[in-house]
Order: C-alpha cells, then sequence, then structure tokens
C-alpha cells in the first residue's frame, strides 16, 4: 500500500485519512464521514465538487460541465477523482451555496 494522508474538511472540520492510491470520496466513505455530498461517484454528476486549498494532489477525469478549466485552475475538483499526494485542506461549498 502507497502513504496515507490527513484530510481536512474546513467546513465541517472533519479530519480522515486517504491513501494515494484511492479517492478522497472513497476514504471518506470507508470511514463514515459524511462532509461531502455522494452522488454518481464517476466524476459526471459535480455532487462531490470540492475546492482544494492546500496540499498537492492529481485528479482522474472530471466532466468539465462541472469542472471547467477555470475551476480546476482555482483547485475546484470532485473528491471522486482526487487523490491525496499531500495532506489535503479541502472545502466544499457551503450549505446552501451553489457550486461554481
Amino acid at each position: 500500500m502507497g502513504q496515507s494522508f490527513r484530510i481536512t474538511e474546513t467546513h465541517s472540520g472533519t479530519s480522515f485519512s486517504c491513501s494515494d492510491e484511492q479517492t478522497v470520496l472513497a476514504a471518506m466513505e470507508q470511514q463514515r464521514q459524511h462532509c461531502v455530498p455522494v452522488g454518481c461517484r464517476g466524476g459526471g454528476c459535480g455532487l462531490c465538487k470540492v475546492q482544494v486549498l492546500s496540499g498537492e494532489f492529481d485528479c482522474g477525469r472530471m466532466s468539465s460541465r462541472h469542472v471547467p478549466a477555470e475551476a480546476r485552475a482555482r483547485g475546484e475538483v470532485l473528491a471522486c477523482r482526487l487523490f491525496p499526494r499531500s495532506d489535503l485542506a479541502i472545502q466544499r461549498p457551503a450549505p446552501g451555496e451553489p457550486a461554481r
């Protein structure tokens, strides 16, 4: 198994571990955390959109409809396609705030 990193969702203060071989969403679900909404788990619905505030990461393919290039440049990604390469601080849209 690869390295393990600490993921912190800043709105809720929830923190959990995630291996570099697993997506942030999969790790969150595996550890029974609920800080990011769960949708299709396939990169197509946009429900699990988060912004990476700090840390290094890689991403798999995501719907450009939900994460256009300018959003990705701001660190906005889908948690179901987010692979940590260091500890990460992420934030989801505040309740009632639309994902950009």
